[in-house]
């Protein structure tokens, strides 16, 4: 029931987008060969996974379609489907698509023209119909897969493109899977890109936590668990005295406390889930509006870029120079990165968290 809502959220939101868009549109056209007057058309468009009917088109005769819809807000992965076949593509703006096929064909004997980005999903979605079905080795398909990381994806790793690789499966897998250290580092460029240059995109969010869920199954898969650490009642408060960049020395002790929670954040900002957890913490930081503080201690081997990023941090970070020998990290038992305990008000630390996808829930029960 609630994911049925939340397509009808998002429906109501396009609707209400599009009609801000002042009448633009996008068109697609074309022919399907074989195709009768009873054959249907579906164009359909994705939320994050989740497809639903934009508009159905019945074909005459001759199979000529063509739909016309509004722009949408921000670019998406569309779909014209006939039966369980499909034919997918990105829409970014105006652009007016052509697809030619025919009724037998329809998904795999196709020619779609009028956008680059359309013309290299097609591309891509060709090349992996010679790897399905177990027909090549994995090897072969390993080898693909790196292609397709550095000729297209770490090429513009912010593009609908990049965005359709990362989510498309395979024999029903993920092509790139969380799992996997070197897909991981793929998803992570991806999610990278999305936080940087397409903050408002509503799959900036997904991608986030695409990349959190991704880590936290990582963990799981390599036996971490919160039963293999001490929790955080077994540990005090420790101080921790450590710069900032502008080489200001912050105590934890004298700011943990004082009528507001406080998150000790032991990371490393050159870390593929960085990008990620520092928007959840911004996201609680701006929501608790200074009834929130966090201490980020960083555990990066190069200073230098950990002081770049820090610097545009609205909260206090500062820096180890032990890195992952830190004697601080040490003191709280930490055996992977990020690890955040929640400190509340009274200044005792109340809670560990190791699972990042649930540091929010966490955080607003001491708030």
């Amino acid at each position: 029931m609630k994911k049925n809502l939340s397509i009808l959220l998002t429906l109501a939101l396009i609707a209400v987008l599009s009609a801000c868009n002042g009448g633009h549109q996008f068109k697609i056209k074309g022919n399907v060969a074989g195709a009768t007057d009873t054959t249907q058309l579906l164009l359909e468009t994705s939320s994050n996974g989740d497809w639903y009917v934009v508009d159905s088109a019945r074909m005459g005769n001759n199979g000529d379609f063509k739909f016309a819809e509004e722009t949408p807000e921000y670019p998406n992965i569309y779909r014209l489907r006939c039966g369980e076949k499909s034919i997918y593509f990105p829409v970014d703006s105006t652009e007016t698509l052509t697809i030619k096929t025919t009724l037998k064909t329809f998904d795999t004997q196709y020619t779609i023209t009028g956008s680059t980005d359309a013309e290299s999903v097609a591309k891509i979605d060709k090349q992996a119909m010679q790897y399905a079905g177990g027909k090549t080795s994995q090897a072969t398909l390993d080898a693909w897969k790196k292609k397709l990381a550095t000729d297209v994806i770490l090429k513009d790793p912010a593009s609908m493109v990049s965005y359709y690789v990362i989510n498309k499966y395979l024999d029903d897998k993920p092509l790139f899977d969380p799992l996997n250290d070197f897909d991981m580092k793929i998803i992570g460029a991806v999610a990278n890109a999305f936080n940087s240059y397409r903050k408002g995109d509503p799959r900036t969010q997904y991608l986030v936590q695409m990349t959190l869920d991704g880590q936290r199954r990582r963990r799981e898969a390599k036996g971490y668990t919160a039963s293999a650490t001490m929790q955080a009642d077994q540990i005090n408060l420790i101080d921790i005295k450590l710069q900032d960049a502008n080489g200001k020395i912050h105590s934890l002790a004298q700011e943990a406390g004082k009528g507001k929670v406080t998150l000790l954040n032991f990371t490393m900002y050159d870390q593929q889930f960085s990008p990620a957890l520092n928007k959840v913490l911004n996201d609680m930081y701006r929501q608790y509006n200074g009834s929130l503080q966090i201490f980020q201690v960083g555990l990066d081997e190069n200073v230098s870029a950990w002081r770049q990023a820090a610097q545009n941090l609205p909260w206090t970070a500062v820096y180890d120079a032990d890195g992952q020998a830190s004697r601080n990290a040490s003191a709280y038992q930490v055996t992977q990165i990020p690890t955040v305990f929640i400190i509340d008000k009274s200044g005792e630390i109340a809670e560990r968290v190791e699972d990042m996808l649930q540091l929010k829930k966490e955080v607003a029960k001491y708030m």
